[in-house]
C-alpha cells in the first residue's frame, strides 16, 4: 500500500517530554494546529500607494484534546504540567507527519486548559496546547 495521496489524521503522531524521555499520549482523540504571522507593511512612494509587505516572525500552536489516561508515561506528563508555571511548564514536543517528516518543539510552552472534569458519567478529558517557543527543527520527507 501507497504513503501517497489523502490519510486519515490519525496517522499524525506526537510525542512530548524533556531530557530525550519522549513519549506518546494515549487517549488523544483531535488536534487543530493554527500559524500566526507577524507582518510588517509599509508603503514608499515609488509603489504609488501599494502596500509592501514582509514576514517577520511566526508561531504554532497545537491544540490536543483527548481523556486522561493515568498510567501512560506521555498523558501523565502532560497533566503533571497543569499546575506548573515559568520555564517548569514547558517541554519537548515531536510531531510526525503521515510522509515522515517530524517537527520538533523545543522547550514549546505547554497551556493546560481541561482536566479531569466532567459529567459524573462522563470520561475525565485532558486538553492542552502546545504554543512555539523559538523555531522548531524540521526534518524528513518535507523538511
Amino acid at each position: 500500500m501507497s504513503d501517497s495521496g489523502v490519510y486519515p489524521c490519525y496517522k499524525n503522531q506526537f510525542k512530548i517530554g524533556k531530557d530525550d524521555s519522549m513519549n506518546t499520549i494515549a487517549d488523544m482523540e483531535s488536534f487543530s494546529v493554527s500559524f500566526s504571522d507577524g507582518v510588517e507593511e509599509w508603503t514608499p512612494f515609488e509603489t504609488e500607494g501599494w502596500v509592501r509587505r514582509l514576514k517577520t516572525a511566526k508561531g504554532v500552536s497545537i491544540s490536543v484534546s483527548g481523556k486522561r489516561n493515568v498510567g501512560d508515561a506521555g498523558n501523565d506528563f502532560v497533566a503533571g504540567l497543569a499546575f506548573k508555571n515559568g520555564r517548569d511548564s514547558e517541554a519537548d514536543f515531536e510531531w510526525t507527519f503521515p510522509d515522515g517528516t517530524t517537527v520538533k518543539f523545543e522547550s514549546a510552552v505547554i497551556n493546560i486548559s481541561a482536566l479531569g472534569s466532567s459529567d459524573s458519567t462522563g470520561v475525565a478529558p485532558l486538553e492542552f496546547e502546545v504554543m512555539s517557543n523559538g523555531k522548531p527543527t524540521v526534518s524528513g520527507a518535507g523538511g
